[in-house]
């Protein structure tokens, strides 16, 4: 949000109140709402009672003054009053007898009525908020519960740099972004891994644009969705006015952040239901602020053209298939131990092949590289490029002969023999090298050929491999997988980044650092691997977001782990009831109440009775009939295949959460349009 010239929309924005809320309520100027929905009665109801109930205490003060019910009324005043005030001839006596007690009774039948009419309901409705006065302009909070004041520097004993982001903050040179990531920085302080000197001095000489991120940028050059990055959430929607929604969430606008990010999220929806526009969209250009404030290292995955943000909003872009990319990707994740890039390499080659059951082929495929990585990295101090790879999986006899001299004249016998038995294996039936060799083809295209360089590989400086070891720094990075003519390579790659990003982030030392996943279209990514992976991510502070066009793309045997994994569901509007069954079931059921209504027809027996049923058939064409309501606890479905694939409206969706406290929020119907 760019500042205006003296600030005031900033410090307007800073200073609004964010209550603690239910998980993914919007919490920038919410206000609560009771967990249960109040009773209200109808307007018609509410008013035509009210009026009956005043003309009923009009009658029965008439009755009462004109001595139609008696003078029994009188008698309290008898019994408590003595004779001389009631017989009085004074007639200032008289008046605070006899008029007060009759105020009294007349206030007595009015309370009655009131209550029977319901008159302050009427009130509060109707009445009352036309006579309220406007509400004052809340006044500038003191400066020890002023947050453009920076208390917590004040209390700390950093006065100084206090001054100075406050004074910034009000001559409108301080942004959200700025904010958000000096109060990353002053965390850091607060934990000992910088010291408040050097704080202190770089906010004293730069102000606002201390602590900056490496790129320098201090904002996105765009933006499209509404982030508050006091409380770390974009804003998807709003979730809908709805019977099926909780009312604590009806009209409340649904946003996500890292505490729900980080127990990872699946959004399922056709071609054109908003996953990439309404979903991705928003959640890259957050994560990449969050970046910008030194918060989260953020991936973004997609093919290339898909509208994931403008490329200046990235600090690395690499376009796989692309001549003038300036980045790769490395094949082997950074990695030295070939044990390791083997098993990230196999689960990117054939991990869509695997049985998900024990005995399938993935560990065989990590042994089969392993044999070759291992003793190629000790005699070249590199991993095999993608050609060099492929021919020493097709079992081509020069390459093979080559590293066995290499190997021998080093004298490493442990690797020898580990090539000898990959030569054994080859000649057996059923070998998965052949596998592998097909897959690795895929990658060794003349669109290709200068991509895929591992470290140490010489490229002359043509280009920089990129690796997700760099997920320890807040960076900002857009993998554009190759449009069209590539399809099964660019599903290739897309494991080959999801097993690397798993593989970086849990063996970080330094986890404060959100790292989260954005991965476009993931149709053939979801193995058995893959999803082991996931569960592993928010113990790492980690996240991953997966978009598919249907459960379909999906192992059949894999659909519910995966669903069971994510602690974030999205349904989107034209479901396929199929998939509608699958997150019917994960979602569960719930005890609702049910109401059954019955119509009898009433039979008269004497004349009088079967004179007034003909009348009434006659006025109204029914037969007089008396209504029976039936209540009952009934266990239903939350949302039913059939509700999810035909009764949800166009642009909107069915979400459920799950924070990394564990907090939940049940499935609710979101309209992602507001």
């Amino acid at each position: 949000m760019p500042p205006l010239p003296d600030g005031s929309a900033f410090l307007t924005w800073l200073r609004t109140p964010r209550p603690e809320a239910l998980p993914g309520v919007w919490r920038f100027g919410h206000r609560p709402r009771p967990m249960e929905e109040p009773v209200q009665i109808a307007t018609r109801e509410l008013l035509s009672g009210a009026l009956i109930a005043l003309l009923v205490g009009w009658l029965v003060w008439s009755l009462l003054a004109n001595g139609y019910l008696g003078g029994w009324w009188l008698l309290p005043l008898e019994l408590f009053t003595p004779d001389a005030w009631r017989t009085s001839d004074d007639q200032i006596v008289n008046l605070v007898v006899w008029d007060g007690y009759t105020l009294l009774v007349v206030f007595a039948i009015m309370i009655g009525v009131g209550r029977l009419g319901r008159w302050g309901e009427v009130w509060r409705r109707f009445v009352a908020p036309r006579l309220r006065r406007p509400e004052p302009k809340e006044p500038q909070p003191a400066l020890e519960d002023d947050p453009a004041g920076w208390p917590a520097l004040r209390a700390a004993g950093a006065a100084d740099a206090a001054d100075r982001l406050a004074a910034d903050a009000r001559a409108g040179l301080m942004r959200d972004v700025d904010h958000a990531r000096i109060t990353r920085a002053w965390q850091g302080v607060r934990s000992g891994r910088h010291s408040l000197a050097t704080f202190t001095g770089a906010v004293l000489g730069h102000g606002a644009a201390a602590c900056p991120h490496p790129s320098g940028a201090r904002d996105l050059p765009a933006r499209q969705a509404r982030h508050d990055l006091v409380t770390g959430q974009v804003r998807l929607g709003t979730t809908a006015d709805d019977a099926r929604n909780p009312y604590a969430y009806r009209g409340t606008g649904l946003a996500l952040g890292p505490e729900l990010l980080g127990t990872s999220l699946v959004a399922v929806g056709p071609a054109g239901s908003g996953k990439t526009s309404a979903v991705v969209r928003p959640l890259a250009e957050s994560l990449c602020l969050h970046a910008l404030a030194g918060r989260a290292a953020v991936v973004v995955v997609g093919a290339a053209g898909v509208a994931a943000g403008p490329a200046d909003a990235y600090d690395v872009v690499v376009r796989i298939g692309n001549p003038d990319s300036v980045y790769d990707l490395d094949l082997y994740g950074g990695t030295t131990d070939p044990d390791e890039a083997a098993a990230v390499l196999a689960e990117a080659l054939v991990g869509d092949l695997a049985d998900p059951h024990p005995g399938n082929d993935s560990r065989r495929a990590t042994t089969v590289l392993a044999q070759l990585l291992g003793p190629f990295h000790a005699v070249h101090g590199r991993f095999p490029s993608v050609p060099e790879l492929r021919g020493l999986l097709d079992g081509s006899p020069g390459p093979l002969a080559e590293l066995r001299q290499a190997l021998t004249e080093t004298g490493q016998q442990s690797l020898l023999r580990e090539l000898d038995a990959r030569e054994r294996q080859m000649a057996h039936p059923g070998d998965v090298g052949g596998i592998l060799a097909d897959r690795v083809a895929l990658l060794d295209r003349p669109a290709f050929a200068t991509f895929f360089k591992s470290r140490g590989f010489d490229t002359s400086g043509q280009s920089r491999p990129f690796t997700l070891k760099a997920l320890d720094h807040p960076v900002r990075v857009r993998v554009d997988l190759p449009a069209r003519g590539h399809a099964d390579a660019s599903r290739v790659l897309a494991r080959l980044v999801l097993a690397q990003f798993t593989a970086s982030v849990t063996e970080r030392e330094d986890r404060s650092l959100f790292a989260c996943l954005v991965l476009d279209d993931a149709t053939g990514v979801i193995t058995p691997e893959a999803v082991r992976g996931i569960q592993r991510l928010r113990s790492a502070n980690a996240g991953a977001v997966l978009t598919l066009r249907t459960l379909d793309d999906v192992a059949r045997p894999l659909r519910g782990p995966l669903l069971g994994t994510v602690g974030c569901r999205m349904a989107l509007a034209g479901l396929t009831p199929w998939d509608g069954q699958d997150f019917a079931e994960v979602w569960g059921k719930e005890w609702t109440e049910a109401r059954d209504v019955t119509d009898r027809q009433i039979i008269a027996e004497s004349p009088a009775g079967k004179a007034w049923h003909a009348v009434r058939r006659a006025i109204t064409g029914k037969a007089p009939t008396a209504r029976a309501v039936t209540v009952r606890q009934v266990e239903r479905e939350r949302w039913s295949a059939s509700e999810l694939a035909h009764a949800m409206p166009a642009g909107h969706a069915v979400l459920s959460l799950t924070d990394v406290r564990g907090e939940h929020a049940p499935p609710l119907l979101v309209d992602l349009r507001s």
